[in-house]
């Protein structure tokens, strides 16, 4: 495929559209923009080549009108000299180098509008690869954020499907059964002396809350000192 048939294919291509369409949008926007690089690299030595053949047009071109201005100038110094004969052959030769003077501005004229298009067409197949390649980024972000949502989506089907909640569930079920015991067993003795406690002992923490008794009264009455 030549570089032009590439490029209009590319122009009139409607990206959004063709990614909309796509099953793997973003292996095919890096295809395009791999492509587009080398359109545009191609499209642009092209566009050199073509700027050089008009310079080259316009120095020829120039050259052929100073020849015939200088044949205009020995025609009057002809007619000057009385030797219409050499006027004449001079004005003949620059007759035939304006002729040939403006076939080359023709043939500029053509070249200039062909490096005119050339750059307008570097300009419209920059802007679309700008556009793809922000357009990758979007995808990258996008596939980034599909990508651990679906992870997430995975594990929590995967516990779902498992019965590692319904292990958990039963860990806790007996952690709140111990904490209740707890609660209770401590509710219950400080109600009762624990059975199998010797007199001993219980005359002992009898001691102990009165000397707890009068810690506290002696705290309560500095602190309202």
């Amino acid at each position: 495929m030549g570089i032009f048939s590439r490029f209009r294919d590319i122009i009139h291509s409607n990206i959004n559209a063709m990614l909309d369409k796509a099953e793997e949008p973003e292996k095919l926007i890096r295809l395009m923009i791999q492509e587009m690089e080398e359109t545009l690299v191609e499209l642009k030595a092209d566009c050199a080549r073509t700027m050089a053949q008009a310079a080259g047009i316009a120095r020829e071109h120039d050259a052929m009108a100073d020849r015939a201005g200088r044949w205009g100038q020995k025609a009057e110094l002809a007619v000057d000299k009385g030797r219409e004969d050499l006027a004449r052959e001079a004005l003949l030769e620059k007759r035939d180098l304006e002729a040939r003077a403006d076939v080359l501005a023709g043939e500029l004229a053509v070249v200039e509008g062909m490096v005119a298009a050339c750059r307008e067409d570097i300009g419209t197949l920059e802007d679309k690869l700008v556009s793809a390649k922000e357009r990758q980024r979007t995808l990258l972000a996008r596939h980034m954020r599909a990508a651990g949502k679906k992870r997430m989506r995975e594990d929590v089907s995967r516990v779902d499907s498992s019965d590692a909640l319904r292990r958990f569930e039963e860990f806790e079920n007996r952690i709140e059964r111990l904490e209740a015991e707890a609660e209770l067993a401590g509710t219950v003795s400080s109600r009762r002396p624990a059975e199998g406690d010797s007199l001993d002992a219980r005359f002992d923490r009898l001691a102990a809350d009165e000397d707890v008794e009068r810690e506290l009264a002696s705290l309560k009455a500095r602190r309202t000192a």
